[in-house]
């Protein structure tokens, strides 16, 4: 045992180690570092396609709509002379399309007494700072209007189309139109603050408040993180993110309509714009990757639940397509991400009505032409997302789920009595575990409200977006552990199971 310094270095110099002993763990931070690596591509996917989505709903308002509501007051009109046949005057669909342009027509008249020039220099008179806490301010009334607004027009359609056999439980249908108005004119107000802010930090001299709200995103990082996430919180984020890209792709169109216009529509100008608009799309854009990457990191998610995301969005579109649809797709693109297309309508509208001014009959065929362009987008766009979603859904295998039923509120009771599962502990002295099976203190007992026939699906079940495994339908329960620490595992939650939680779909920043 002849110990020395220079022995000790000469060992720290030469001394070797075996990676491969540890072969999994390296294998795993590989796999990592893959992960991150895919993660850009795949979430742009998930973008691309879900911005396009978004798109469509919005370009639903503008071409489609006007259309069918025309259909429906024709079958008003025609009804004396065609007889008054049938149980209903018009069908639900076209009662929901009716009051959709009842809405935007109110609105519209509503909204054009907002002066948005006197809203510009009122808000650009304010501070920086004070501009930047408002901008915030705005960003979480926005989510909270989308959270609380579609469940307002969706207590409306209900309300005008419920059967009339059923029992009256509401307060009646004006109440409802009336609650819908005036959500649809307050969300419109704040989306147009939220322009102006915007518009505001574009025009100032110093770029500091577009600077300031640039670095906002950064700290969205920050937030999120760190945090525990899940596939189900990831999906939430993600329909989040794609909804708050679209909306400030509006936001930034609407901020250039109404430079160009101050500018008489100098094409100069805008190439003054494009860089500022090309940063703001950039830092949202590497926001949004760099957020994701590390979530799915600290997370072990993989990179292929991205393509899990788009099946579901995709299973959507796909089902309202079907002839028992219970929905309009682009309430359920509401739905499922918190985009509500119709107070965003109303801002651009009422923006492109003061900065174009329509005159002469040129103008008006520029304006038939400008539609009619519109609507073969809107056509063009629906049949490749329509083509598109099939090929999803058909390489998640999830045709068959496109033929049940739409759940109901009383099958989803009695599954719920009919699955439940109890513990029942039952004295003992000491439990025995013979056999390998559970203690004899401890009994599993299903109440089954139905005996004999085959039990009604859940609504998990009916909307189930991605095939789950057996396992995680089993129930397992360790006989290993004490009575006091014995708990059967819940089963995983589908991915559609959280339409219950994503009727706003941004709770998470």
């Amino acid at each position: 045992a002849d110990l020395s310094l220079f022995k000790f270095i000469t060992t720290e110099l030469t001394r070797g180690y075996f990676l491969e002993h540890n072969e999994a763990k390296y294998t795993e931070r590989r796999e990592r570092v893959y992960t991150c690596l895919r993660i850009p591509k795949e979430l742009e996917k998930l973008m691309t396609f879900g911005f396009f989505l978004c798109l469509d709903a919005f370009l639903y308002i503008f071409t489609l709509l006007p259309l069918r509501v025309i259909l429906a007051l024709l079958r008003l009109l025609t009804l004396p002379c065609c007889g008054f046949g049938g149980s209903r005057l018009l069908q639900p669909a076209q009662v929901c399309d009716v009051l959709k342009g009842f809405i935007m027509v109110l609105c519209y008249f509503m909204m054009s007494y907002v002066d948005y020039s006197m809203m510009y220099h009122l808000i650009r008179g304010q501070s920086v700072i004070k501009l930047y806490i408002i901008y915030n301010m705005l960003e979480v009334a926005d989510r909270l209007f989308s959270s609380f607004g579609q469940d307002i027009l969706d207590a409306l359609y209900w309300t005008a189309t419920e059967p009339k056999e059923k029992k009256r439980a509401h307060i009646g249908v004006i109440p409802h139109f009336l609650m819908a108005v005036l959500y649809a004119v307050l969300h419109a107000i704040l989306i147009m603050v939220q322009a102006t802010t915007l518009n505001v930090a574009f025009n100032s001299h110093n770029k500091s408040l577009l600077t300031i709200m640039m670095s906002n995103n950064f700290v969205e990082i920050k937030g999120s993180v760190f945090k525990k996430f899940e596939k189900n919180n990831l999906f939430q984020m993600s329909n989040s993110d794609i909804k708050e890209r679209f909306t400030n792709c509006i936001l930034l169109l609407i901020v250039c309509l109404r430079n160009m216009e101050q500018f008489s529509w100098n094409p100069d100008h805008l190439w003054v714009l494009f860089p500022d608009v090309v940063m703001v799309l950039a830092s949202e854009i590497a926001v949004d990757v760099v957020k994701h990457a590390f979530i799915t990191k600290f997370n072990d998610i993989s990179a292929d639940v991205y393509g899990e995301y788009k099946a579901s969005l995709a299973f959507d579109l796909v089902s309202s397509r079907q002839k028992n649809a219970y929905t309009d797709y682009s309430d359920s693109v509401s739905r499922r991400m918190g985009f509500i297309p119709l107070p965003l309508a109303l801002l651009l509208i009422r923006v492109v009505n003061s900065s174009v001014k329509i005159q002469g009959s040129l103008s008006f065929v520029c304006l038939l032409l400008f539609y009619l362009g519109m609507i073969t987008l809107k056509v063009l766009n629906s049949i490749v997302l329509l083509g598109t979603s099939c090929i999803f859904v058909k390489e998640a295998d999830m045709e068959e789920k496109l033929f049940d039923p739409p759940p109901s509120a009383v099958s989803s009771r009695v599954n719920s009595r009919a699955n439940r599962v109890k513990i029942i502990h039952t004295p003992q002295k000491e439990p025995t575990t013979e056999g390998g099976g559970l203690p004899d203190g401890i009994k599993v007992a299903t109440v089954a409200e139905s005996s004999g026939s085959a039990l009604p699906k859940s609504d998990s079940d009916t909307f189930l977006t991605t095939p789950d495994e057996d396992e995680d339908k089993s129930m397992v329960i360790n006989a290993g552990q004490d009575e006091d620490g014995l708990e059967p595992r819940r089963p995983k939650k589908d991915l559609l199971e959280i339409d219950r939680f994503t009727i706003c779909g941004n709770r998470i920043g």
